[in-house]
């Protein structure tokens, strides 16, 4: 096989660590959640399918916690592996906003086909982390408790009964590391991925890049985004029903503003 030849001018070709980054302010993730609720009002009805599919992903999940309280806390991570690629066709929806298009949700269900290999690639590596998350969950809930509490099903009678205050930290302290893992390489990779023809390594290694090199204003996104969530989930999660769009459309703007074109 014949080597490859290195650019006439003698430059490496891009990588990841070469795609430019904007400097970000603290002021800027409001701004992502401003222009977030302009998308969804310009198109309310593909945000609102979106947005019941939150809902009731919140609702299969209560029902878990009824019947499986256990497996609930290993269940509960897969919502940051299906929310991005749920969020996919919100990215487009989007996208065709900021181009002037007409959005359609037969479109943005298909968003994700003309970047099949790479977003399947990306999918595969979030999944490892959830399957890690969720053993990691198991295992927190194995050596903290012997056998199944008795809690009546009260997701607050388990969290605030002082006895169980070594596994709430402990499962907070885990659930942290990977939720912090995922965030850094998913932040901005999934909206780079169907915008430009980048592979799904120099994606994450990009997003990871921004999260390390402007953590500031990326913390103070990522606890916005839980805060809303948070938020979200106390009405029997029919806040997701707006909240899930939201964000959705909102992280297209956090990817447009972070990465230079």
């Amino acid at each position: 096989m014949a080597p490859i030849e290195p650019p006439a001018d003698g430059r490496h070709p891009p990588t990841a660590f070469d795609i430019p980054l904007r400097a970000l302010r603290f002021g800027d993730p409001l701004r992502w959640l401003a222009a977030g609720w302009r998308d969804l009002r310009r198109a309310p009805g593909i945000g609102l399918f979106y947005g019941a599919c939150f809902m009731a992903m919140g609702w299969a999940l209560l029902a878990v916690f009824r019947h499986a309280p256990a497996y609930t806390l290993a269940l509960s991570a897969g919502f940051l592996l299906m929310g991005p690629f749920l969020c996919l066709g919100l990215y487009q929806v989007s996208q065709r906003l900021e181009r002037g298009e007409a959005p359609d949700l037969g479109d943005s269900l298909l968003a994700w086909e003309s970047r099949l290999p790479q977003l399947a690639l990306f999918g595969f590596v979030l999944l490892i982390l959830e399957m890690l998350w969720g053993r990691a969950a198991l295992v927190v809930f194995a050596v903290s408790f012997d056998g199944m509490p008795d809690f009546g099903g009260s997701l607050w009678k388990l969290l605030l009964d002082p006895e169980n205050l070594g596994f709430v930290l402990a499962y907070l302290a885990v659930g942290a590391l990977f939720a912090g893992l995922i965030f850094g390489i998913s932040v901005v990779a999934m909206p780079m991925l169907l915008d430009r023809p980048t592979d799904a390594v120099s994606a994450a290694l990009t997003s990871l890049r921004l999260v390390l090199t402007q953590t500031g204003v990326m913390l103070w996104w990522g606890a916005l985004i839980t805060a809303l969530v948070l938020l979200a989930l106390l009405p029997g999660f029919a806040g997701l029903l707006l909240v899930g769009p939201l964000l959705g459309h909102a992280s297209w703007h956090a990817y447009r503003a972070a990465v230079m074109d």
